[in-house]
């Protein structure tokens, strides 16, 4: 079974699609928010994103984009816009193959079939951590936020990653420590704090205020 997300603002195709996918045993979600699809691509965990181009707020070239900054993930785009220029405009974005509107659902499967046939294994995925729109890259100690495309040092990193998987918890003090400096030496409590510091003084600087909070005398916590 497939998973596959389905980022289609015709109400009517869409289900049309969906059942059309399922009646071969696939799973299918259908996007949502049209605001948020990447965090609704994230937290879904696509085996195959169906993509219009034609979409409120940005486009589906838009979303390409932002997709491939993390992932492989084969992405179908369909379009009533089926002339040349869109379909080599759809495949130079990143796109693996282009379905016409209005869609004959028959060629619909067939090409849904061929791009997992020769896709998988998903040995490009990039895994990443999600809060609030912001997107670490546990691969490249990157950090995504809107247009914002960061690099943190080898520190700044730990700290988020250790936050992030475990976002809604308090994190200790001595975990934090434990998880940077892996040693029996003494390390002065003042480091980690700057270490600290310096991480929100970044996130501030790309709109994350208030990313991570303290929590006095217990640690840090992302909410």
């Amino acid at each position: 079974m497939y998973k596959i997300l389905i980022v289609e603002d015709d109400h009517s195709i869409a289900e049309l699609m969906k059942m059309q996918i399922e009646s071969w045993g696939n799973q299918v979600q259908l996007i949502e928010n049209f605001q948020n699809i990447l965090q609704e691509f994230i937290a879904f965990d696509p085996h195959m994103v169906l993509l219009d181009i034609m979409l409120p707020f940005y486009n589906g070239y838009h979303w390409c984009d932002e997709i491939r900054k993390i992932s492989k993930v084969p992405i179908v785009f369909i379009s009533s816009a089926s002339d040349n220029m869109n379909i080599i405009m759809a495949m130079n974005m990143g796109g693996d193959d282009f379905i016409p509107k209005p869609v004959d659902l028959n060629v619909m499967i067939a090409k849904i079939q061929a791009v997992l046939r020769r896709t998988y294994d998903m040995a490009g995925q990039v895994p990443v951590l999600e809060n609030k729109g912001a997107i670490l890259n546990l691969n490249d100690s990157s950090l995504t936020y809107k247009d914002h495309h960061m690099e943190l040092t080898k520190n700044e990193f730990k700290i988020l990653q250790t936050l992030m998987e475990n976002k809604g918890k308090i994190v200790s003090r001595d975990t934090l420590m434990t998880r940077l400096w892996q040693m029996d030496s003494y390390i002065e409590e003042n480091t980690l704090t700057v270490n600290v510091g310096r991480l929100r003084k970044k996130l501030e600087e790309i709109g994350l205020k208030d990313f991570i909070t303290t929590k006095v005398g217990s640690g840090y916590i992302i909410e």
